[in-house]
């Protein structure tokens, strides 16, 4: 019998285990699915506010986008006004410019007008003087020929003369001796 207590002890003792892990995991079990139905409504709770936060994330981001979309619209007509305003200075400067470029222009034209009428009577003024200038060379040159042509002459009738036996002394008389 010796040999059985080697057998029923393990046995015995194997029961009262198996008894007591039978009540521990059926309180495991129910604390488990206790803990997973609390999991369960947190999960819910949390999906509720989630949702209820995901809504008023929507509500305040279609808000701020309108009162985006308000700003940016507000920006642009106050940026089309700014360049409305913009043009018309600058269509306003453009046109003075112009009105200026056409008065300035005429006066361009006036003023290069009187230059070609000076500029003309310049030149008829150099001509004119030019032609004095040539006018007395002329006469210079004709004065010098007309010199020379009378030194020329003096110079022939002078050898003619020379040549000439009644231009020269007569002998003298003879010495009577």
């Amino acid at each position: 019998m010796r040999k059985w207590i080697y057998v029923l002890c393990p046995v015995a003792l194997l029961g009262i285990f198996v008894f007591y892990y039978s009540i521990k995991s059926q309180e495991v079990e129910a604390r488990e699915q206790e803990k997973a139905a609390q999991v369960a409504a947190q999960k819910a709770a949390d999906a509720d506010a989630r949702h209820i936060i995901e809504e008023k994330a929507r509500l305040d981001a279609e808000k701020r986008a309108a009162d985006r979309a308000a700003e940016t619209a507000k920006k642009e007509a106050a940026k089309a006004a700014k360049y409305a305003d913009y043009m018309a200075k600058l269509q306003d400067e453009t046109d003075k410019a112009n009105a200026q470029s056409a008065e300035l222009t005429d006066k361009v034209a006036e003023l290069q007008l009187k230059l070609d009428q000076l500029q003309k009577a310049k030149e008829e003024a150099n001509q004119s003087g030019f032609d004095i200038e040539k006018a007395i060379e002329l006469a210079e040159v004709q004065k010098g020929n007309a010199d020379l042509e009378s030194e020329r002459m003096i110079a022939a009738i002078a050898e003619r003369a020379d040549k000439s036996f009644l231009t020269k002394m007569p002998p003298p008389p003879p010495a009577d001796n």
